[in-house]
């Protein structure tokens, strides 16, 4: 399991164990975080699982592609450090990453 932690925009912080190979969006719709709402299923066709990578995790996380940076185009309060959930799969490189999640969006 991958340890994942999810800050809500008031500070409330989730810790949630993933199994490799979901998106970190499955991860916390299976563990109920909320803000996390994934309306499109993690199809990258809204911007419902938006979240902000930790400085520390954005290198491992990676860059998005061309599909996501249009989705993410929507989501409000938009910054450098913005990805879809749904389009950063767990991998055991990512045991302990720190995502946090938009105001709008607690």
């Amino acid at each position: 399991m991958v340890k994942i932690t999810y800050i809500e925009h008031d500070g409330t912080a989730h810790d949630i164990d993933a199994e490799e190979g979901q998106s970190v969006m499955e991860a916390a719709v299976r563990h109920m975080v909320p803000g996390i709402d994934a309306d499109c299923g993690g199809a990258c066709a809204c911007a419902t699982c938006h979240v902000f990578v930790d400085e520390a995790w954005r290198e491992k996380t990676g860059t998005p592609e061309a599909m996501e940076e249009s989705m993410l185009d929507f989501a409000q309060e938009k910054q450098e450090n913005s990805r879809l959930s749904c389009q950063i799969k767990v991998s055991k490189e990512l045991d302990g990453l720190v995502v946090r999640l938009p105001e709008f969006q607690g």
